[in-house]
């Protein structure tokens, strides 16, 4: 090398270091031109200073459950004292591990953001600090220019001159996006893992402290692989801070995530109930509802709840059950699809929503012994044995093309103790509600089989035919004729004029088909007799029964005054059959059944209390105490030894009353039914009305639900009856069969009645009556 090439390059060695100090200075120059031109721009920092954060509608059970979220964002505020160190450690070991040390902007990481930013043109992300992304989060868009980064910097500084650290790392926790609408980390505990905040483990912090650098990318739900990647990520840096211990990495490495597939769930099936709380208080408070906080107690329990939730799913897969497999929902094109691209055929199922334990799977090998399927979450399962009898014959060859199980194919699988079996979504639906007859507290209500399929809520929004299980209110109005239980009429055929039935002539028939004879009232009822109840509609009159059904609360333009109303050819929701019921079980009065308990504002003021009607509240009063009593009595035997005794036999009790109903053709099938502390309302049928099919009754059908509920409501409950009211006489007389039977009937319908209310002397039953003019065994008073 030469004298002078040497020379110069001295020269410009020497001439480095005052080049960069030149750029250093130029750019410290330039940051106080902005600081004194841009600083008194910035916005007010009264959204971090009076932090007001959007907290969802929240819907909760009377016993403390979350069962309901309504608002744009999900967001749970926790106070920075209430976050566990391990998420803090967790966030900072992600995010930004220096947060506690600088003073809002980490010079050195801020200058490489912008020199990146002007090479690639603005393409690529700076390092941020968490105050810098609350700045962000609450005043800037998400672009990545030099410009919003001086600004985000400026606001970062100035947030931290306002601001103590622990108050700007309350405002990350609680603002921060973190994927499914969770906005926050006590939010996103609850939606990704179903626990608080506090109860969080270490892999559990590490997973949700990678989500905020890409919500999307880091999610558990939706990319489980590169979840975990992320993880792992912040779980070594975790290490490398000394945060954790070598034993606390392999632990936390080793733990299985129970990472939530459904985050819109909550502990307890009630969406219903949620939806219906929201529209109250929607109604009773327009303003904004849904972002400020608002809190609904409702009157459900999570244990009736559940119940009532798991007997009618139950029940409804069982009906399902009965009535074959229908073949598979549709049919994906596997051709182009390598065997390996599992993330591939996991994005073919985004479309199929669960039905809570109903996944759907794809299908990618099929035979008649095994079937080798896909879910959603990517988890392989094979189905045989047992699990595929349900499915069998759509695994033959023979099967119709466009329903066989065959590879590309897209099924319903539910895991049960013994392995994978293939079901499918139901076609029919069911209801289910009950209540306190004391006072009308909701305690379960099912609306329907899924509520993600449809939100029409079958309880108080479908209108369907009661069939026999509308009699007993047609019976209660006789008794105020002067009829009594052991009223004798003749079960035979009849035949009804077309001006008695308001459309055409008529012969109904029982539902076996088969006739008795002469029997009591009692009797009837109990056996659900048509012949009876018409004869008895036809004697006390149809249009006094359509008065006399409205003191229960139904309408009575819904029930047109002819004599099919006494087979229940009207229509009722099972919420009026719910009200009805009620007055039976409750000793006479007309409560209203109520579903909110309480509405708090955001600060936990109670806006609103229900003040719910009392049964014994004379003033409620729709029939005689005595009228109540003995209809009360006389649905004992319905259960006993009548259409309902599978609930007697499966609950070991003798204080449960009610009344089946099967209408025509086997369309609507119901149980209403109640216990002292209790009503329940059971109706399965399908949205457009058809045929449940041959022997799905009232008793089949919808009794299991009832049944299933009442299992668990009553557990632990003693059995106890209505105490006699006042005013009545016992009677002792015989059927038409010559037996000797006991009766209580009103005191003021017994001809020269003792005064003492001493039971009168046997009395001889007529022979069987005239059709045209049925008379009673003890004559009503003209």
């Amino acid at each position: 090398m030469s004298f002078l090439s040497a020379l110069s390059l001295d020269r410009w060695t020497l001439r480095i270091p005052l080049i960069i100090g030149g750029v250093l200075l130029g750019t410290a120059a330039l940051i106080g031109i902005v600081l004194i031109l841009a600083y008194p721009q910035l916005p007010s920092l009264e959204a971090v200073t009076d932090y007001r954060p959007k907290i969802p509608l929240r819907i909760y059970s009377s016993d403390g459950y979350l069962i309901g979220e309504f608002g744009e964002e999900r967001r749970d505020f926790v106070r920075i004292e209430a976050v566990p160190t391990v998420m803090k450690q967790a966030i900072l070991a992600a995010e930004d591990d220096r947060f506690y040390k600088h003073p809002g902007v980490d010079t050195m990481g801020v200058l490489r953001a912008a020199f990146a930013n002007l090479v690639s043109g603005g393409k690529r992300q700076g390092a941020s600090t968490l105050t810098m992304q609350v700045a962000r989060n609450f005043f800037l868009s998400s672009e990545k220019t030099l410009t919003r980064k001086l600004y985000e910097a400026l606001l970062a500084i100035k947030i931290e001159h306002s601001l103590s650290k622990d108050e700007i790392f309350q405002l990350y926790v609680n603002q921060i996006y973190l994927g499914q609408r969770a906005y926050g980390f006590s939010s996103a505990a609850q939606i990704y893992f179903g626990k608080p905040l506090k109860d969080i483990t270490i892999a559990e912090a590490a997973m949700l402290g990678g989500l905020p650098k890409a919500p999307s990318t880091y999610n558990p739900v939706a990319n489980p692989k590169r979840a975990q990647l992320r993880q792992r990520y912040v779980l070594h840096r975790m290490l490398e801070l000394g945060f954790i211990n070598a034993a606390q990495l392999k632990e936390a490495q080793e733990e299985v995530l129970k990472v939530k597939r459904n985050p819109n769930e909550f502990a307890l099936h009630a969406d219903y109930v949620a939806e219906m709380a929201r529209q109250i208080t929607a109604e009773r408070f327009p303003g904004d509802i849904y972002s400020s906080g608002y809190r609904v107690i409702t009157t459900i329990t999570l244990n009736d709840q559940q119940a009532a939730y798991r007997s009618l799913r139950k029940n409804v897969l069982d009906y399902d059950k009965r009535h074959g497999y229908r073949g598979a929902e549709t049919y994906v094109d596997l051709t182009a699809i390598a065997p390996d691209q599992d993330e591939t055929l996991e994005d073919l199922l985004s479309d199929f929503a669960s039905s809570d334990d109903l996944l759907p799977a794809l299908v990618l090998a099929a035979s008649p012994k095994n079937i080798h399927a896909i879910l959603r979450s990517g988890e392989i399962v094979n189905v045989h044995d047992d699990g595929l009898k349900f499915a069998a014959h759509m695994l033959d060859d023979k099967a119709s093309p466009n329903k066989r199980i065959r590879r590309g194919a897209v099924i319903r699988v539910q895991k049960t103790d013994k392995g994978w079996q293939i079901l499918q979504l139901p076609d029919v639906q069911a209801a289910f509600v009950a209540a306190s007859p004391v006072d009308g507290a909701i305690r379960a209500l099912v609306g329907g089989f899924d509520f993600n399929q449809t939100k029409f809520n079958h309880v108080t929004q479908a209108w369907r035919q009661p069939g026999s299980s509308f009699k007993p209110f047609i019976y209660s109005a006789s008794l105020e004729k002067g009829y009594t239980p052991a009223s004798v009429f003749p079960d035979e055929p009849l035949s009804v004029s077309a001006d008695e039935t308001g459309s055409q002539v008529w012969e109904p028939k029982n539902y076996d088909g088969k006739y008795e004879g002469p029997m009591t009232l009692r009797t009837a009822l109990a056996k659900s007799k048509n012949m009876v109840s018409i004869r008895l509609l036809r004697a006390i009159g149809a249009r006094y029964a359509q008065d006399y059904i409205t003191r229960f609360g139904f309408d009575a333009e819904k029930h047109p005054p002819y004599l099919t109303m006494a087979l229940g050819a009207g229509m009722v929701t099972p919420w009026q059959q719910l009200v009805g019921y009620s007055v039976f079980a409750n000793g006479g009065y007309r409560i209203a059944p109520y579903i909110v308990r309480q509405i708090l504002d955001g600060k936990g003021n109670v806006l609103a209390n229900t003040q719910p009607t009392i049964a014994g509240d004379e003033s409620l009063r729709v029939i005689d105490a005595r009228n109540a009593w003995l209809m009360d009595s006389m649905m004992h035997d319905v259960v006993r030894r009548g259409t309902a005794t599978h609930a007697a036999v499966a609950l070991k009790r003798s204080d449960l009353a009610g009344k089946t109903g099967t209408t025509n053709d086997y369309i609507d099938a119901w149980f209403c039914g109640y216990q002292p502390t209790v009503v329940g309302i059971a109706w399965m049928g399908f949205d457009s009305p058809k045929r449940l099919g041959n022997g799905e009754t009232g008793g089949a059908a919808a009794l299991p639900i009832w049944i299933g509920y009442m299992e668990q409501a009553l557990k632990g409950i003693p059995e106890s009856w209505p105490e006699t009211p006042a005013g009545m006489l016992s009677v002792t007389a015989r059927d038409p069969s010559g037996k000797e039977i006991n009766e209580m009937v009103y005191s003021e319908h017994l001809p020269s009645a003792p005064e003492d209310g001493a039971p009168t002397e046997a009395q001889q039953l007529p022979a069987p009556v005239e059709e045209a003019k049925p008379k009673a065994v003890i004559q009503p008073p003209h």
